[in-house]
């Protein structure tokens, strides 16, 4: 008998020692390791392979791992429970060995316990969750090591039946092993499906010798060989080191991928691979994908700006709308900030009357969503406060989509204003008729004096829909002028003219000097955030 056959059939008995109770499952083992011929093993065990990886599935139960690894001249069989040495293909990432944010050497016993560490984390950050999505991020290295282990082994045997078979369309990434290895018992200790979710899981390894693509490490090295400067090509102190690396001069090529089929072989393929002694810096991150809460706000001071303004470390006004909604909503949230957007903006001295103007606010990572209790709440305590600054009114929590709404909206939404405006003369009958009669009527208006230092200059064209002019009793040169116009128009400039900048303006129809001396919004005509 050969010594190849007696190898084999070593490991083999092995299998069965360790079954016990479980015959079942290692004689769907034994036959997964029996597919591999053992040339191939030894094949891979010579350039640098340490752990092969079967999936093993046994009728109406969940897979399960077992690795075939390689000590000194001997193979043996075991569980999920990988031995302490690293795999050099994988950088000891199947093994559950990392080094964590304080560089120390962490080593799970299998994937149960490292899923334990993460539901650990879940369950301390106060994440409210009903699914979960697991992503894992790789370094470069990991993904072209696999595409280029699998390119090898197609060139050498891919006429061979069991490679056509077993490999060919079987070969399953480290990636997707890793995820498989954890999902299951995350979703037993989070109680939680895993699914295309808005929480995400995250695992993002890297590893100081080996972060760069090969691509990269090919090229630096090419440069360090030829003296080739970094910086400045004048400073003759900046000259790269001429010595590559072992890991950079065995570097590995190909394609970064998930998919581990239909890859070329690789001409620059380092066998044997090179060895690395440390494991992967692994770092955990739970968080939550934006969240958004729409609704209108009103906004009842001329002293509150929309958004937190500070000139020259003064602040402008005594408070801001988005300061106020956000700073209410984020606590109930859990989140860590918060971006408040809305269609349009009104200046600090404007009221925002009427339905309201529409906002998004968006949460980052929020441990909770809000419930529509939670929302009415929420509502109540903003319009319940003593300042009486701001409201809000439809509020309620939407998906990304309404950031397309908010958009799509405010290019085609008009907008009513009330402004105070006074002329210089007594305000006359025909006058009235006059403004009523005007609609749809196109005003030229160029950048404002007053926003030049921030705006381009342009000359846009603007609508004014229609106007109407209301008489204020015991007064001649005051009145107030309800207007409705296309979104963008600038009020304050229409009524006095700025300089001529805006034509025509009420001045320049009224034939006499006009200036505006209070304004409000009373409408923004959008179909968006309205109640149903």
């Amino acid at each position: 008998m050969s010594k190849e056959t007696q190898t084999v059939q070593a490991s083999s008995s092995a299998v069965e020692s360790h079954a016990g109770s479980c015959d079942a499952e290692m004689q769907l083992l034994n036959d997964a390791v029996r597919s591999l011929p053992y040339p191939v093993v030894r094949d891979l065990l010579s350039i640098g392979v340490r752990s092969l990886v079967f999936l093993v599935k046994l009728p109406n139960a969940n897979s399960f791992y077992y690795s075939l690894t390689h000590e000194f001249d001997k193979t043996k069989l075991k569980s999920i429970r990988f031995g302490v040495s690293l795999v050099y293909l994988i950088l000891g990432i199947l093994q559950f060995c990392y080094c964590d944010d304080k560089e120390m050497v962490v080593k799970k016993e299998s994937a149960n316990d490292m899923a334990l560490s993460i539901a650990e984390l879940v369950k301390q950050e106060g994440h409210q969750i009903d699914g979960f999505s697991l992503e894992v991020s790789l370094l470069p290295l990991i993904l072209e090591n696999e595409s280029s282990l699998l390119s090898h082994m197609k060139k050498k045997y891919e006429s061979e039946p069991w490679f056509q078979e077993r490999l060919l369309s079987k070969c399953v990434s480290v990636k997707d092993v890793l995820k498989f290895a954890i999902t299951k018992p995350l979703e037993t200790l989070l109680d939680a499906k895993s699914s295309a979710s808005s929480f995400r899981i995250r695992l993002t390894y890297t590893h100081k010798r080996a972060s760069k693509s090969s691509v990269e490490r090919n090229w630096e090295c090419k440069r360090r060989k030829t003296g080739t400067r970094l910086h400045n090509v004048n400073d003759e102190s900046v000259v790269a080191d001429k010595n590559c690396s072992p890991i950079e001069t065995n570097a590995v090529t190909g394609r970064s991928s998930n998919s581990l089929q239909d890859q070329e072989p690789s001409e620059h393929f380092g066998f044997p691979i090179e060895k690395v002694s440390e494991p992967c810096h692994l770092v955990y991150l739970c968080y939550r994908t934006h969240i958004y809460l729409c609704g209108r706000y009103l906004k009842y001071s001329r002293n509150v700006s929309q958004t937190r303004w500070i000139i020259d470390e003064e602040r402008m006004g005594e408070a801001s709308v988005e300061e106020i909604i956000g700073s209410n909503i984020l606590p109930m949230c859990q989140g860590d900030n918060y971006k408040f957007h809305a269609a349009g903006r009104e200046d600090i001295d404007v009221r925002m009357l009427g339905s309201g103007r529409p906002f998004l606010l968006e949460i980052q990572n929020a441990r909770q969503v809000p419930s529509d209790v939670i929302v009415e709440e929420i509502e109540s305590k903003i319009n319940g406060l003593e300042n009486k600054l701001v409201g809000i009114k439809n509020l309620k929590v939407v998906g990304s989509q309404g950031w397309t709404l908010i958009r799509e909206g405010e290019a085609e939404k008009q907008k009513q204003y009330c402004a105070l405006v006074w002329i210089s003369r007594p305000l006359e009958d025909e006058d009235l008729r006059s403004i009523s009669l005007l609609n749809d009527m196109k005003i030229l208006q160029k950048t404002p004096i007053r926003v030049l230092h921030r705006r381009s200059p342009l000359e846009r064209e603007k609508i004014i829909h229609w106007m109407k002019i209301e008489r204020i009793a015991g007064s001649s040169q005051y009145f107030l002028l309800h207007l409705c116009t296309q979104a963008g128009t600038y009020i304050k400039e229409f009524v006095h003219g700025d300089l001529g900048r805006t034509q025509p303006s009420i001045g320049s129809i009224l034939g006499c000097r006009a200036e505006i001396l209070q304004l409000d919004v009373t409408d923004v005509k959008m179909d968006c955030f309205l109640t149903e």
